[in-house]
């Protein structure tokens, strides 16, 4: 069994205001990639031999993403797992380990973050083919990436000695993320690599190496294995037991105290894209070196990065420069200091924004919404309803709504009573009545809802009945 781990935690914050806790980076289609990284990640491991389904270890806030665009790939096979909390990737692997063992004794993972960019993907299989190899002999292999510049945004890997019948290296060290000096250094003697994050790895050899160098967390994933609860669709580790793992990474975890660690090297266009500057290198630029996305005018602006969503976005003699517009917020950053975006993002998260959580528009199971306006008393939403799917039966405690059909049809439940409306027509749903909207037919449908209330938190629902899973238990 030879089984791809696609790790779809983290929100990307170093590429706010476009990346944000509900709608991270590897979810976002970017238009430039033809679909999100996530979905580009496992189209990549197509085509590799003897590959299993993958199973996708996300974010239990990200489950709905994580099958909407599985189901957009036509993926209904592969299986989900949810953490109710990050732990890194040392316990989502354990996890994943565990899991991979009941189905075979020789499984094999193939572990890849979500949100990585990889142009060349018959280099990408060479390698992973060579990894494997490695694998079934015991050893723990992630990928090196040879370096182009002296980048001082990575992790090193230092090669050791050559493994005898194979092109994989012993590892002599990893180092932290050096500065340019050291990083021109590493660069110039051809024996360090960028640390990938990419890994192949016996499910049994890694658990045995975390069993010996993280015990604590091989029994604390040991103990949440036993406590998981299956779904229809998804896997869900309780909270209870995974509170209980520590947070590490399987870099300071096992591979940087495993006699085992071994190295691949790997040229096949890799980017971890993880800050603007890096997509700015990555994409196509004008003569004058900028990299332009949406409504954009400039005059006097050289090697930079515009992207404009919502707005037109005009610039005037800046040079080395970062600008992202979004409908609610305005990223202005120097390419040098572009990695401390991560800072601001803290920033919001200190002070309770909804800026540091969701966009205008939010993604739901069912289909979206986006707030068109939000004042005092009244806020005003573009409701989608995808074909087949329905709102929860719920009812508010402190607003009142007027919903109005602007496309298709939907089903209104109201106190009991159902009506179906068509474009123009509309609806009033009182305060405190349970209500839903369904869409039962071919097309969606679009409404307009304004709110009116004292208070128009999203927290103020109460679900009785919800198709999704969605309605708390305890």
């Amino acid at each position: 069994m030879f089984l791809p781990v696609v790790i779809a935690g983290g929100i990307g914050s170093r590429l706010w205001p476009v990346s944000r806790a509900l709608l991270p980076k590897q979810f976002i289609h970017f238009p430039q990639y033809q679909g999100s990284l996530f979905q580009n990640t496992l189209r990549r491991v197509e085509g590799i031999e003897d590959i299993s389904e993958p199973l996708v270890v996300c974010n239990a806030d990200h489950r709905f993403l994580v099958a909407e665009q599985l189901r957009e790939l036509g993926r209904s096979d592969g299986s989900i797992l949810l953490e109710p909390i990050g732990r890194d990737t040392a316990p989502a692997v354990a996890m994943a380990a565990f899991l991979a063992l009941q189905k075979s004794k020789e499984a094999i993972l193939l572990v890849l973050p979500s949100d990585h960019l990889i142009k060349n993907n018959e280099n990408f299989h060479t390698a992973v083919n060579e990894a494997v190899k490695l694998a079934r002999r015991n050893f723990l292999i992630t990928f090196g990436i040879v370096p182009g510049t002296p980048e001082t945004g990575y992790g090193y890997i230092n090669r050791g000695e050559i493994i005898e019948g194979s092109n994989g290296y012993q590892i002599s060290k990893f180092v932290e993320k050096p500065d340019k000096q050291t990083a021109e250094s590493y660069l110039s003697t051809g024996d360090y690599f960028w640390n990938s994050g990419m890994f192949v790895l016996s499910a049994k050899t890694y658990l045995d190496e975390l069993k010996a160098h993280a015990e604590d967390i091989y029994r604390a994933c040991e103990k949440a294995i036993d406590a998981i609860e299956e779904g229809d669709n998804f896997d869900i580790i309780p909270e209870r037991e995974f509170s209980e793992v520590r947070s590490d990474s399987i870099d300071y975890a096992v591979m940087e105290k495993t006699s085992k660690a071994a190295m691949v090297p790997m040229d096949a266009g890799w980017n971890d894209l993880g800050a603007w500057d890096a997509l700015w290198e990555e994409d196509e630029k004008d003569a004058k070196g900028n990299s332009i996305i949406g409504d954009v005018l400039t005059e006097g602006v050289a090697n930079c990065y515009i992207q404009a969503h919502s707005r037109l976005v005009a610039a005037v003699g800046l040079e080395d420069a970062i600008i992202v517009e979004t409908p609610d917020a305005v990223l202005v950053s120097s390419k040098e200091k572009v990695q401390s975006v991560k800072q601001i993002v803290h920033q919001i998260e200190a002070n309770d924004r909804e800026e540091y959580s969701n966009h205008t528009k939010v993604f739901r199971p069912w289909g979206s919404y986006e707030s068109i306006i939000n004042r005092d008393g009244y806020q005003v939403k573009h409701i989608i309803v995808n074909p087949g799917e329905a709102l929860s039966l719920q009812l508010h405690n402190h607003r009142a709504e007027h919903w109005t059909v602007i496309k298709g049809k939907g089903v209104v439940t109201c106190d009991g009573n159902e009506i179906t409306l068509g474009v123009n027509e509309s609806t009033f749903i009182p305060l405190g009545s349970k209500h839903r909207l369904a869409n039962p037919f071919e097309e969606v449908v679009e409404i307009v809802e304004v709110q009116v209330g004292d208070y128009l938190g999203e927290d103020d629902i109460v679900r009785f009945e919800d198709k999704y899973g969605r309605i708390d238990k305890s």
